[in-house]
This record gives structure tokens, sequence and C-alpha cells, in this order.
């Protein structure tokens, strides 16, 4: 194999991707980054007014970027995002599983309904979405990287959190299934495992967790922080670095990994 300096193995130049719940947070970070590495980036999201002011803000940097509104949770949606990446970018290549939800609630406060709802777009949107990039992939003949959004929480589930930390287990264990079967494809599958990240998301469930722990913001964060070795909080590109790395040559002897992006959480 010829030697490739690190600008051509990070050079994804010619390739598309699709980064479903990119509109915000860290799948926005993860779709500026491959962008920015030259890749064509369809921003995925239910919110496609966001979507769409992310896709602009891809282009106004000089990148190529797509908005459209899909929702994890539905093949329908899945088929569409995949069509669309190719019919803007000429191929689908990489395909980052970023969509997401936490509805926090305790163990015995978990309901049907919100455990449907959280593990239908965390676990059962993962499975939809690489079905359906994974045969686009197949028919193309050209491989591909797919790289799943798992959690800490994953590994060590935390108190208010069982639907999450459930789906996020599930995605580890089918990051490592997809690796073995989509081998022979030359499809890798990788999984990234983010500890605390400041997100919208993230904040927008912060009531619900002081409410499900008995614990006020400022307790949250401190507890949290006490438990983490850098004592302190990421930020999305933090996640979205590390993404790019997987999706990139550099990346091309791993798959069925789960790289922990956690400031040392889970060393504790």
């Amino acid at each position: 194999m010829a030697y490739k300096t690190i600008a051509q193995l990070f050079d994804l130049s010619g390739k598309g991707a699709v980064v479903t719940g990119g509109a915000i947070g860290i799948g926005q970070g993860i779709a500026f980054r491959l962008a920015e590495a030259g890749a064509g980036v369809t921003v995925a999201d239910v919110d496609l007014k966001a979507a769409e002011e992310t896709a602009k803000q891809i282009e106004g940097k000089g990148g190529r970027g797509k908005a459209i509104r899909a929702d994890a949770s539905s093949a329908a949606d899945a088929e569409k995002a995949v069509e669309a990446t190719v019919d803007a970018f000429g191929s689908l290549d990489i395909l980052v599983n970023n969509a997401g939800i936490q509805i926090p609630a305790t163990f015995l406060d978990t309901s049907e309904e919100s455990w449907e709802r959280v593990v239908d777009v965390n676990l059962k949107g993962v499975l939809l979405c690489s079905q359906a990039a994974a045969r686009a992939m197949i028919k193309a003949g050209h491989g591909g990287k797919i790289i799943n959004v798992a959690s800490a929480a994953a590994l060590t589930p935390s108190k208010g959190h069982t639907a999450y930390s459930a789906s996020k287990a599930g995605v580890i264990s089918l990051t490592k299934s997809m690796a073995q079967e989509l081998a022979a494809h030359r499809i890798l599958v990788n999984a990234v495992a983010p500890g605390g990240i400041q997100t919208p998301g993230g904040m927008a469930s912060l009531g619900d967790m002081m409410q499900a722990r008995g614990m006020s913001a400022k307790e949250l964060w401190q507890d949290h922080l006490r438990r983490v070795p850098l004592g302190i909080v990421g930020e999305p590109d933090d996640v979205a670095k590390v993404v790019l790395f997987l999706a990139s040559e550099a990346a091309d002897f791993m798959t069925g990994a789960v790289v922990v992006v956690d400031a040392g959480f889970l060393a504790t």
C-alpha cells in the first residue's frame, strides 16, 4: 500500500455523508468537521429549518451541504436520506448515526410509551439507517464507513436514564454485529461513546434530570465534574474530531471498536 500523508489520510473530497440528527449539538459539530474535510454532507433532522441553517453554514464556509427532514426511526426516511445523498453528491460513503433522544426517568417511573420512543429513535433508528446505507454501499461496491454515536451511559448507566442507557448499550452491541457482517463488503462500523457534552438537547433535559435525581442544576454539574479526571464538560467538536478520524482512511484498520470520549469519566 502506498504511503499517504496525514493530509491525504484525512481528505474526504468526493465522498458523500449522512449525519442523522445533524442540525444541532454533536450532530452539527460532526457535519461541520466532515464538510471541512471535503465530504458532501446531508444534514438529516426532524427539524428541517435547523437542518437548513446548518447546511447554509457549511456552504458559507465553502463546503457542500444539503438539508432534508428525516426521522431516523422511519425506514422510508432512512431510504430518503440515502437517496438524497447519492443524488446530491454522487455516492454515499459515510453514515453517522447520531440522532438520539433522552426522556429522563428512573426505572420504576419509565413508561411504556417513553421506553418505546427512546428505543425507536436511539436503537431502531441506527438499524434502519444503517440497513439503507449499507445496501447502497454494497450496490455501489466501494465499501464505506458507518459510525454510531453511543454514550458513556451505555457502559456505566446513571440513575434517571434507564431507557437511554439501555438503548445506547444496544447501539454498542449492534455496532459489533454490523462490523462482523459487513466486513466482507469493506464497510467498517465503529462507535463513539461520549461522556458529558454541552448540547442544546442535554440542557433541555436538565430539568427532568433534576426532578428524577432530586438535585439542583448546580448539584448535578458538581456531581458529574467531581467524577471526571479532567474536570471539564466537553463540547460537540470534541466528539466530532473523533468521528472524523473514524470516517477517514486513518481508521481503515478499525471495525467493531468503541471509542470512549469522556474526559476520563469511565476511568474512575
